[in-house]
């Protein structure tokens, strides 16, 4: 099994990078995870409570479980990822994901790159590079129309833990990246690159079975 991690700020281009690739080796090949799904329940808390979390920093992920699960697809075991509902800030108390051991698994999210302990388990380690301006403008759309936010509550949310997190957290870990993608979805070259990677590890080649970048 061949486990890719695509990381990047908020908006950067991350999912539209990873459904790009997929499409080009057929979704089939590959079991798709979004570590937006992995974001500690918080039904114990009141809505008010929830709404005051910083859901910007790595701690905001339950990691333990998502190694849990990468560990077990490797081993070729079937998974049930929880369902992550971001209008009530809590995952769904009745809906999961089923994840099946795959040639490929991929998984893409804000702190893909943070966690020392998920690098670990990365065989390709992606960072996808955007320009802030365009990121957030992303996430105001994304918000507005997605998850039923008000633009001041984004703004809020933005200046308080967004931007502060990402300069923290999330921008250093491009360090750890073994590709970097600029431009995101936009970037026909970088996308093409690691589908050809990622199709060479399909078609048995040596010099990836087993080695890591």
């Amino acid at each position: 099994m061949l486990i890719i991690g695509i990381a990047g700020g908020t908006g950067s281009g991350k999912t539209t990078v990873a459904r790009s690739v997929i499409e080009r080796l057929g979704s089939s090949k590959v079991t798709f995870i979004s570590q937006d799904n992995y974001y500690k329940d918080q039904a114990h808390l009141s809505l008010s409570e929830r709404e005051l979390t910083n859901y910007d920093h790595p701690f905001a992920f339950d990691n333990e479980l998502l190694i849990q699960h990468l560990a077990a697809l490797r081993d070729g075991q079937t998974v049930h990822a929880p369902v992550y509902d971001f209008t009530i800030h809590a995952r769904s108390s009745t809906d999961t994901v089923e994840l099946h051991s795959n040639n490929i698994v991929m998984i893409e999210g804000l702190h893909v790159l943070s966690d020392e302990k998920l690098r670990e388990m990365l065989d390709i380690k992606v960072f996808v590079d955007s320009d802030p301006d365009v990121r957030i403008l992303r996430r105001v759309v994304r918000d507005i129309e997605e998850r039923g936010r008000t633009i001041q509550s984004i703004n809020q949310q933005y200046l308080a833990t967004v931007k502060p997190m990402h300069e923290a957290f999330i921008e250093p870990s491009k360090r750890y990246a073994d590709i970097i993608i600029p431009e995101g979805g936009h970037n026909e070259v970088g996308i093409q690159l690691l589908s050809i990677l990622t199709e060479k590890y399909l078609s048995g080649d040596k010099k990836w079975s087993g080695t890591r970048l």
